[in-house]
């Protein structure tokens, strides 16, 4: 028994380091507040060390990717979901990426995801928690789903 709680901290140190390149305002006490309180796990990905501050990786390869500290969305046609009481602003790239952000939370969270390798419902649902540690300045003005999961 003793073996492998020795053994799986080491497993684990074989993780590679996943590059992440920061967002401008990672520095942002709020991203450190949040970022100490994201779960090991996003579905069945677990959490993996990054090379920069206020950033997270999930799975190897990477499966979710999120960075604390990006530029604050403005008004925008992107659809908007709310999980848990948190408003994402949700923007499918040409390649099929989808790329979250916190809508009316400053500093704001950028989460990547491909939604055919885990769904963005898992995703949001774990990561909302951690997401609410920055407070809300502002909301939404029309929410495709709003979800308490």
């Amino acid at each position: 028994m003793l073996g492998a709680a020795v053994l799986a901290p080491m497993l684990s140190a074989c993780a590679s380091i996943a590059a992440v390149e920061p967002a401008a305002d990672a520095g942002n006490p709020l991203c450190a507040e949040m970022m100490v309180i994201l779960p090991e796990f996003v579905g069945d990905a677990e959490r993996r060390s990054t090379n920069s501050q206020a950033t997270s990786v999930w799975g190897e390869p990477s499966k979710v990717v999120l960075r604390c500290g990006v530029q604050v969305p403005g008004p925008t046609t992107d659809p908007c979901v709310s999980v848990n009481d948190v408003d994402w602003i949700a923007h499918e790239g040409d390649d099929g990426i989808w790329t979250l952000t916190t809508y009316g939370r400053t500093p704001a969270t950028e989460v990547v995801l491909d939604p055919q390798v885990i769904p963005s419902s898992t995703v949001l649902a774990s990561l909302s928690q951690a997401a609410s540690r920055i407070p809300a300045e502002g909301a939404c003005v029309s929410v495709d789903k709003s979800v308490d999961l």
